[in-house]
């Protein structure tokens, strides 16, 4: 290889989109460089890193499961919002051999609630559906916007430990995810002037993964659907969402996104982002 590259590491990795995204924004912005996939197994992490530390063409690599925390050990930095969340999704060569990592998946998830967000609200509430890496970035982010945050997983105690870490100001709620399977006769207050979010940070309802076992009785009127499965891109979840009449967002809202900051650190452009719908199309 005699061009720079970046990559992007996992196992399993050949389900990742990256390859596809990066390079398309390559192709639109004609920088002769690559972006592959690299298929890393734990037990070879260590010397994938070693490796790449040697590499002078190598410009750094996106991380994806179930590297993002088995990395940080052996990086030199970590930058924020990275050490805050606890997970790398992104490392770049500083030079002499010193990596650092970061994270940009805190950003990618905000992206498509810029607008919302930007509005004053008397109260925001997340429920947050899921415990896995994804969903510690979506706790660490909403805190910091001022949500109050329900977090539901099949281990309510690993729920409560993931607040306790990354949203320790605030009154925050641990439950078991079967709480949302059953239908309620819950009777919401008036949500006017609320914020409501329901988001999927789990893997539940990918392909070739369970449903995801999610009741919309439970959403307040007027609530926001997040999905961040991209496989299929319009899940079940996001499907009885509509259903109900809630607007929804689909998980290449945060793929793209988090892409994108990684973009522009790995190139120093920013992603060519006129074209999303065409991407968009790609990605299909």
């Amino acid at each position: 290889m005699t061009k720079p590259y970046t990559e992007v590491i996992g196992d399993p990795i050949a389900q990742s989109k990256s390859p596809s995204i990066h390079g398309f924004w390559l192709g639109k912005l004609g920088i002769d460089a690559d972006y592959r996939a690299a298929h890393v197994r734990p037990e070879a992490l260590a010397d994938y890193i070693a490796a790449r530390r040697a590499d002078p063409l190598w410009r750094g690599c996106n991380v994806t499961m179930p590297h993002k925390q088995a990395v940080m050990p052996h990086l030199d930095q970590i930058h924020s919002p990275a050490d805050t969340i606890g997970a790398v999704n992104t490392i770049l060569p500083l030079g002499d051999g010193t990596l650092a990592g970061t994270n940009t998946d805190a950003a990618g998830f905000l992206e498509p609630l810029r607008v919302t967000l930007a509005d004053t609200h008397y109260y925001r509430m997340a429920r947050i559906l899921g415990t896995g890496g994804a969903a510690r970035a979506i706790i660490a982010a909403l805190a910091d916007k001022g949500f109050t945050l329900v977090v539901a997983g099949r281990d309510p105690a690993k729920a409560r430990a993931l607040l306790d870490e990354l949203a320790p100001k605030g009154e925050h709620h641990a439950i078991d995810l079967a709480h949302f399977a059953d239908p309620t006769d819950f009777a919401f207050d008036d949500r006017e002037g609320c914020c409501d979010l329901v988001i999927n940070a789990s893997s539940l309802g990918m392909q070739g993964q369970p449903p995801l076992p999610f009741d919309w009785s439970h959403a307040p009127p007027g609530s926001i659907a997040y999905d961040i499965v991209t496989a299929p891109r319009d899940t079940a979840f996001l499907q009885a969402a509509r259903a109900k009449g809630l607007p929804a967002i689909d998980g290449l809202s945060m793929l793209i996104g988090q892409a994108a900051a990684a973009f522009e650190k790995f190139f120093g452009q920013p992603a060519p982002r006129q074209h999303d719908a065409e991407l968009r199309e790609l990605l299909r």
